[in-house]
């Protein structure tokens, strides 16, 4: 194979670059250069020649001007002196760049002046209204006191038809660090595998005063029960009512299949008839369901007010709304469930007044918003019981008590029927007793992996203030 030579140049002559022009300079015979003088190494007759342009004006527009390095063929930059930079030929901002920020802009001012509006008007609804607090209650006495709680021991469901008896046992209702826990426990079998009775007027217990709230029997050939499932239901009907003001309840709430936890008042007396014409306000309702339950489960909770002239005509539907927790299930810490009400408006929150449940203010009176029928289904032309007062808040301008209990299943139409699995149907009249028989599957629900009841609700404080 025949390889490529390098002719060297004569020893006279040099190669000098100079912006990439090619020079020859003669030197003086005898004379060697330096550069002549270090050993030379051949050079490549395939590389690439050196870049010979003189200089670049690319990258004027941005302010620079590249150089070339003479005798390198690589490049260096220079900044152009701002007398002698090309300026960017100036253009107008169209329309729509413009509305890119200023659009954003307004709609960040304008919610921050209406998030302060808001704030003010219920600062301000607050500081108008003075509140005297009558009741704190924080279980660190280890006992209730009797002045102002009152368990209710009965047996008839308070006309939901719920499937437990309320007691005032240790294993239903206990203070324990400072902290009250409500527990639904199971029936004791044999008072529902035997014939038998429990009788709480013979006991003197019943808080009731109808008979069938205070007797219940258990019987073999007709399929009745006595209440499959015990629990507690505790007011302050004695010693803490109040008529506008606030509520706060510190809890957290049962966890576990067809239970009911709720913290909501009724009024100490019925001054405009029986229920509902009188009035409820609903500050929490939940179900210890999953959160995959159909009707929302732990979940989710309702405030409702319920009015209306009897049972049938209940204008709860127009007063009712709900909250959803967030990645999280109400019973799996606690929040605060409040009430604050005046003749204006009533309201219910979660954790602080601004997250809000629900807000009714009284702008008109319920009798004109429930649209009922004139008469009942007797033929009996009903009459507005709240006409007399004048007051748009009626009946929800009455003394109301707080109530706080664990209730269980029920005939009222709150678990749908038919659906997720529920193991009764509301008009069958063996509700309780196929309740019962369904224990291996919802019993489970009520305890944790480890064994562990899930089931209370845990009430750490509460606290009412009465309009002063």
């Amino acid at each position: 194979m025949e390889y490529f030579k390098h002719k060297k140049s004569p020893s006279n002559m040099k190669k000098n670059f100079s912006f990439g022009s090619l020079a020859t300079t003669t030197e003086s015979p005898g004379q060697q250069s330096a550069e002549e003088s270090r050993p030379q190494t051949p050079s490549n007759p395939f590389a690439t020649p050196p870049y010979s342009r003189v200089g670049s004006t690319i990258g004027a527009r941005s302010g620079f001007q590249y150089a070339e390095v003479p005798g390198s063929g690589y490049f260096r930059s220079r900044r152009v002196p701002r007398s002698e930079a090309v300026p960017l030929p100036e253009r107008k901002k169209k329309r729509k760049e413009k509305l890119l920020w200023i659009l954003p802009l307004c709609g960040l001012i304008c919610g921050l002046g209406l998030s302060g509006v808001l704030i003010y008007f219920k600062i301000a609804s607050t500081l108008a209204n003075k509140f005297c607090q009558i009741l704190d209650e924080d279980f660190s006495s280890g006992s209730l006191d009797s002045n102002i709680w009152t368990h209710e021991i009965e047996l008839g469901g308070f006309g939901n038809e719920e499937f437990e008896m309320t007691t005032a046992d240790a294993e239903n209702s206990w203070i324990e660090n400072g902290q009250l826990h409500i527990r639904p426990t199971l029936q004791d079998a044999t008072l529902i595998d035997t014939n038998s009775v429990i009788n709480l007027t013979a006991t003197g217990t019943c808080t009731s005063v109808i008979m069938s709230n205070c007797v219940a029997v258990t019987n073999t050939t007709n399929g009745t029960i006595v209440p499959p499932v015990k629990s507690a239901r505790l007011n302050t009907k004695k010693g803490a009512s109040i008529k506008f003001g606030k509520v706060e309840v510190t809890a957290k709430i049962s966890k576990g299949d067809w239970l009911w936890p709720a913290i909501w008042m009724l009024p100490v007396t019925d001054t405009y008839g029986a229920w509902p014409a009188s009035g409820e306000i609903d500050i929490m309702e939940s179900r210890g369901n999953n959160y995959s339950y159909s009707l929302g489960g732990n979940n989710f909770f309702t405030s409702t007010l319920h009015w209306g002239p009897d049972s049938s005509n209940d204008g709860y539907k127009k007063t009712t709304n709900s909250r959803t927790a967030s990645h999280s299930l109400f019973g799996d810490q606690f929040h605060k469930y409040g009430l604050q009400w005046t003749d204006k408006f009533l309201f219910t929150y979660i954790d602080n007044s601004l997250t809000q449940a629900l807000y009714w203010k009284f702008n008109q009176p319920l009798w004109n918003l429930g649209s009922f029928p004139y008469a009942n289904a007797n033929g009996t032309a009903y009459v507005d019981p709240w006409a007399s007062t004048g007051q748009d808040s009626t009946p929800f301008d009455q003394e109301f008590y707080l109530i706080l209990n664990v209730a269980v299943g029920g005939q009222n139409g709150f678990f749908l029927d038919g659906s997720d699995g529920k193991p009764w149907g509301d008009s069958s009249p063996y509700a309780k007793k196929d309740f019962w028989d369904a224990r291996d599957q919802w019993y489970p629900t009520w305890k944790d992996k480890s064994g562990k009841d899930i089931s209370d609700m845990v009430v750490d404080r509460v606290q009412m203030w009465k309009k002063c």
